[in-house]
C-alpha cells in the first residue's frame, strides 16, 4: 500500500503531464494538411467562361497574377480573365484558342505553374486598357464569347489565325473564303450535321467567314440598292459583322432553293435547328422576338458559334447575346 507522501506526488505529477505533455502551440496534422490545401489549391477542373462568379474563378486569377498578367483578384470572370487566357493560349494553343478556359488551357498552366514553361504577359495580345464594359471596338477579338454588333464592333484588322473549312455539305463547290470558320466552330458544325443527317434532314452550309473587306463591299452595294437605313437592318456595316468572327455559318437547304430567307425557319431543317443548335454550341443570334434587342431583322438561319454551356444557358432562358451581355454587366 502506497504511503501519503507517494501518492500525493503521483496525482500532481499525472495533472502537470496532462497540462503540458502536449504542445498546444504545435498544430496537428490536420491543420497542416488544411494550410498546405489552402497554398497550394489546384487548378479549377470545372469549364469557365466570361461573366461566371465563383470561387474556382478566384483560385484561377490568383494563378494569372503569380504569373505576371494584371487581372482583378476576384472570383469573376471578366474582360481582363478572357486577355489574360487568350494571350497564354494564343503562345501555346495557337489552335484553340477562345479566351475560356477548359482542359487543354488548365494543362498548359499547371505546365507554367510548375515552371515546365515559360510565359511572357502581353507576348500575343496587347492590353491597352482595364475595360470595365466592352469598348466600341474590342481588344479582344479572338474571345469566342465576344459581342459584335452595332455597338461593338472588330478591328479592321482582324483576321482569324485558325480558319479551316468544316468537313460539311455546301451548294457549290469553289473554294472560296466563306466555306471558312475558326477551327473550334467548324469541328462543332460538322457535330450539328452529322445529328441532322441522322434526323433525316439535309442542311447545307452557305456563308461562314467573311474579311472587313468583302462585308464592306457587301454593305456598300446594299447602300447602293436600298439605302443606308434600309440596309443596316438586314446587313452589318464593316467590323460589325459577326461573320468576320469566324464563328458564324449561314445554313440553308433544297426547300427555300438555298436561298437565305425567313422561310426557311418553317423548313423541317429550319425548325430541327432552331431546337438543337444549342446542343452543339450554336445560337440562333437573331431570333424573331429578339429584332428590337439586337437591331436586325429576323434570320432563322444565322448561326454563332458561343460554345455548348452559354449556348444552353441562352436557350433555356430565351436571351439574345445583348440580353445576356446587358444582364452580367449591370450584376457585375
Amino acid at each position: 500500500m502506497l504511503n501519503k507522501g507517494l501518492f500525493i506526488f503521483i496525482f500532481f505529477s499525472l495533472i502537470l503531464f496532462g497540462c503540458h505533455g502536449v504542445d498546444d502551440n504545435k498544430p496537428s496534422k490536420t491543420n497542416n494538411s488544411e494550410q498546405e490545401e489552402t497554398s497550394e489549391l489546384e487548378l479549377p477542373k470545372k469549364h469557365l467562361k466570361k461573366f461566371d462568379t465563383h470561387d474556382s474563378v478566384q483560385v484561377l486569377n490568383d494563378h494569372l497574377l503569380s504569373l505576371g498578367y494584371e487581372v482583378n483578384n476576384t472570383k469573376h470572370f471578366d474582360s481582363l480573365t478572357t486577355w489574360a487566357l487568350t494571350d497564354i493560349q494564343l503562345q501555346f494553343l495557337p489552335e484553340h484558342v477562345s479566351g475560356m478556359y477548359d482542359e487543354q488551357t488548365r494543362d498548359i498552366l499547371n505546365q507554367l505553374k510548375d515552371n515546365q514553361e515559360k510565359i511572357v504577359s502581353e507576348k500575343k495580345l496587347k492590353k491597352t486598357q482595364y475595360p470595365d464594359r466592352l469598348p466600341e471596338v474590342t481588344d479582344n477579338p479572338f474571345d469566342v464569347l465576344a459581342l459584335v454588333n452595332k455597338e461593338h464592333a472588330l478591328p479592321s484588322d482582324y483576321i482569324p489565325h485558325d480558319l479551316v473549312v468544316p468537313n460539311v455539305r455546301f451548294p457549290f463547290t469553289e473554294d472560296v473564303p466563306k466555306k471558312q470558320l475558326r477551327k473550334m466552330a467548324a469541328d462543332a458544325l460538322e457535330n450539328l450535321f452529322k445529328a441532322s443527317d441522322e434526323a433525316g434532314l439535309e442542311l447545307y452550309a452557305q456563308s461562314g467567314y467573311r474579311s472587313y473587306d468583302r462585308q464592306k463591299t457587301i454593305f456598300d452595294n446594299n447602300v447602293a440598292r436600298h439605302g443606308e437605313d434600309h440596309a443596316n437592318t438586314y446587313s452589318a456595316r464593316p467590323g460589325e459583322s459577326e461573320h468576320q468572327t469566324g464563328l458564324v455559318m449561314d445554313v440553308t437547304n433544297r426547300t427555300v432553293n438555298f436561298e437565305l430567307t425567313t422561310d426557311f425557319g418553317e423548313t423541317k431543317e429550319g425548325q430541327w435547328l432552331k431546337d438543337n443548335a444549342h446542343l452543339y454550341g450554336f445560337i440562333i443570334r437573331y431570333p424573331e422576338d429578339k429584332v428590337e434587342i439586337t437591331k436586325y431583322q429576323y434570320e432563322p438561319w444565322h448561326i454563332r458559334y458561343v460554345g455548348e454551356a452559354l449556348a444552353s444557358e441562352l436557350y433555356e432562358n430565351n436571351l439574345s447575346l445583348e440580353e445576356h451581355y446587358q444582364k452580367n454587366l449591370e450584376e457585375n
